[in-house]
């Protein structure tokens, strides 16, 4: 049986394809600005319909390797140097835009721990002592499971 010679598939260089991603990509902000938020609707959706597709991948057998090989493969300098090179600048404004999402989240487990009624303190050293922890990561874990619509029944 005779083999054909077949044309190789032709690749730019990575510094090339790097070169021009970095030059044309930052110029499509307005589109990213313009057609982004009216995907919101189809991300949540999607997002919600691949639940049972996100279990079984976080379930398998290799995932612990595949996430290791992923922080590994990043490294500790490209943690550094992202730091650096863009999150410093996008931490203010981030904490910023924020700041509704924190209130509003927030509300709701203030509203939880000043509702708690707190074990009397014992004694410096007094095993009871860790019932008022035990009481308030109590209610918190109970108000995050609710939230999510992930409550646990009772045991």
């Amino acid at each position: 049986m005779k083999t054909r010679n077949m044309p190789k598939l032709t690749v730019k260089s990575a510094a090339d394809t790097s070169k021009k991603w970095g030059d044309v990509t930052p110029g499509r902000s307005g589109y990213y600005e313009s057609e982004t938020p009216g995907a919101a609707s189809s991300w949540e959706a999607n997002t919600i319909a691949a639940g049972p597709t996100f279990k079984t991948a976080v379930a398998a057998g290799n995932i612990d390797k595949l996430y290791v090989g992923g922080v590994k493969r990043a490294g500790a300098e490209k943690f550094a140097r992202k730091v650096k090179d863009v999150g410093v600048s996008r931490f203010g404004p981030g904490v910023s835009a924020a700041i509704t999402d924190f209130e509003k989240n927030w509300t709701d487990f203030q509203t939880v721990l000043a509702g708690i009624d707190k074990p009397a303190k014992r004694p410096r050293g007094d095993p009871g002592n860790r019932t008022i922890i035990a009481t308030i990561d109590d209610a918190l874990y109970k108000k995050r499971l609710a939230l999510l619509g992930a409550a646990v029944a009772a045991a």
